[in-house]
């Protein structure tokens, strides 16, 4: 039978490589103090309302709404730590915190580098391209030989869905999805509610429109659940042929034309074409992409006058987003930079919370 979008099989998920989606952990409860008591960002201790119960940050799909607030509250204080003169916290001081990506990446590595170090943890950054996974190591050889270091959270990355889930039920530490293949980037769409919230005050009731390759799209799929669960109106734009089938059982509008994908809409996020992910032609070309779905100020105009442009990164100017409206006074951009490291900064001492101190 097929339910939100899963092909299921007694006893088994068949992996849909469209959206990446594989078995996940278990949903997580909302717990007290969730709903709106301030946490302040102080060492690791036995508090006995943890803002976030779960052990792993493995995606969007199983958190509750109250959890999702909780953790965009607790990165609202980050905020303000971050743009501080002293920006160094014990959050994390004697914890070991090792970034293993598998794919290239620059904002989210970097940032999840820079929120652990600004908490205090003992951060390592792990080269795959120089380690023996090169050599023929599996994953999960990777995995029991990181577990054998005793790290406290492990920030994986990798091109296959469901890979950092089997990694989560291989080591004892934390594990925090920094993307997995086309299944899900749980701290981008945080960032991106984020960046909303701060700028418009909320986030139920708004018209969200995103735009571009959604078929291999994790940011997506993450926006998606999340904005959905917050009590936004979610519309994907795309051509037929980067837009997932029955991608409306996930209650969003579908639109092909951006004339009538932008209507009405007060936030306009676009994203990158996936081309690394792309087996086929998906478009005929780069210049005819941009001319029907490449944000231009004349397609911006089909929104709301007060419409805000996000972009996940890294942007291809000139095929996704035109340079004019890329570095406009609606652009978003280079504030969702500043509220990455903000929310990984939360999501690592929400997750430090239920560490064992021995």
């Amino acid at each position: 039978m097929v339910r939100d979008g899963r092909v299921m099989k007694r006893g088994k998920i068949e992996v849909d490589m469209a959206w990446g989606q594989q078995d996940r952990a278990r949903g997580a409860r909302a717990i007290a103090g969730a709903g709106g008591r301030p946490y302040s960002l102080q060492p690791v201790s036995s508090d006995p309302s943890p803002v976030f119960a779960q052990r792993h940050l493995l995606g969007i799909e199983h958190l509750a709404r109250e959890e999702i607030v909780a953790l965009l509250d607790l990165a609202e204080e980050a905020v303000t730590i971050s743009r501080q003169v002293e920006k160094k916290r014990t959050t994390l001081r004697g914890r070991t915190q090792i970034n293993l990506f598998f794919e290239p990446s620059t904002r989210t590595q970097s940032s999840f580098e820079l929120a652990g170090k600004r908490l205090g943890a003992d951060v390592m950054n792990m080269s795959v391209g120089t380690s023996s996974v090169k050599k023929g190591e599996t994953l999960i050889d990777t995995a029991m030989t990181l577990n054998a270091m005793r790290p406290d959270i492990l920030v994986v990355r990798h091109h296959q869905a469901g890979a950092v889930h089997l990694l989560a039920r291989k080591v004892d530490c934390s594990v925090v999805n920094a993307g997995d293949g086309a299944h899900e980037h749980p701290t981008q769409a945080l960032l991106d509610a984020l960046t909303i919230r701060r700028n418009l005050g909320r986030l139920e009731g708004l018209t969200v429109a995103i735009c571009g390759d959604i078929l291999h799209s994790r940011v997506a799929r993450s926006n998606i659940l999340l904005l959905s669960k917050l009590g936004a109106y979610v519309r994907v734009v795309g051509p037929s042929t980067l837009m997932p089938a029955d991608v409306e059982r996930m209650g969003v509008e579908v639109a092909h034309d951006m004339r009538s994908g932008l209507k009405d809409a007060d936030i306009v996020m676009m994203l990158r074409l996936q081309r690394e992910r792309m087996s086929g032609a998906f478009v005929p070309s780069a210049r005819e992409y941009f001319h029907y779905f490449g944000l231009d100020e004349e397609k911006l105009g089909y929104a709301k006058p007060s419409a805000l442009v996000m972009h996940p990164g890294p942007m291809n100017r000139g095929i996704e987003i035109d340079t004019a409206v890329a570095d406009s006074a609606q652009s978003l951009i280079r504030e969702q930079v500043e509220m990455g490291v903000a929310v990984r900064m939360a999501v690592l001492e929400a997750l430090a919370r239920n560490i064992p101190n021995a």
